[in-house]
């Protein structure tokens, strides 16, 4: 049940964009066996000046395809993880061109208790969900 919040740079048209929220989307699905019914994407494009994305120290460059996810999620294992990053960037680097050091992520765990999809209600916890 992430909640995938992803941060680009403006400059890509709806359909590259439309194909980024897919390919993660169908990734979550995969590896993290979420239920297809589980989709929350908030995508952000940024002028350029408001993303300044360096490399750790890595001696990775950025470009203007840059992609930044930041997942809100329940917690995941190791493995699960893994796998997610390398076949998102595995996809996007095939299917968009986006080069594999221009692709971030950051996951949040949290619980069961943290999260509510309407009515005030936590559904993880009245089994609801």
């Amino acid at each position: 049940m992430p909640l995938m919040r992803i941060d680009v740079i403006k400059g890509h048209d709806e359909k590259y964009l439309k194909t980024l929220l897919q390919i993660a989307y169908e990734v979550q699905v995969e590896t993290f066996k979420t239920p297809v019914a589980d989709r929350y994407q908030i995508l952000t494009q940024h002028e350029k000046f408001e993303m300044q994305i360096l490399d750790t120290g890595l001696g990775m460059e950025r470009t203007d395809d840059f992609v930044l996810f930041n997942l809100v999620t329940r917690p995941r294992s190791t493995k699960a993880k893994q796998q997610f990053y390398s076949k998102v960037v595995e996809r996007l680097h095939n299917e968009l061109g986006i080069r594999e050091e221009d692709i971030m992520f950051s996951l949040i765990p949290n619980n069961d208790d943290d999260w509510s999809f309407g009515n005030g209600e936590a559904q993880f916890l009245n089994d609801k969900l």
